[in-house]
């Protein structure tokens, strides 16, 4: 029988809004919002991005205006 794997205690990643001493996420601050979309231009998640989430929700929602002002791109359709 296999021993279980054991996890080891990670460090939590730190949160990118609370170290750009942000409050409030606007969807005019487009240099910040690209740090949350991939390249291919989809929101990353939670976990990769580090957020709570509350500040998940703001910045999706943030994206979101922004790509209806055409300051961000919306993602493709993927090509199987």
């Amino acid at each position: 029988m296999a021993k279980p794997e054991r996890r080891l205690p990670g460090k939590k990643k730190p949160n990118p809004l609370k170290t750009a001493g942000v409050s409030t996420v606007d969807w005019k601050d487009v240099t910040l919002l690209r740090k949350f979309i991939s390249d291919r231009g989809k929101i990353r998640s939670r976990r990769v991005s580090g957020l709570t989430p509350q500040q998940q929700k703001q910045v999706a929602t943030a994206i979101k205006n922004a790509r209806e002002m055409a300051l961000l791109p919306c993602p493709g359709p993927s090509k199987s």
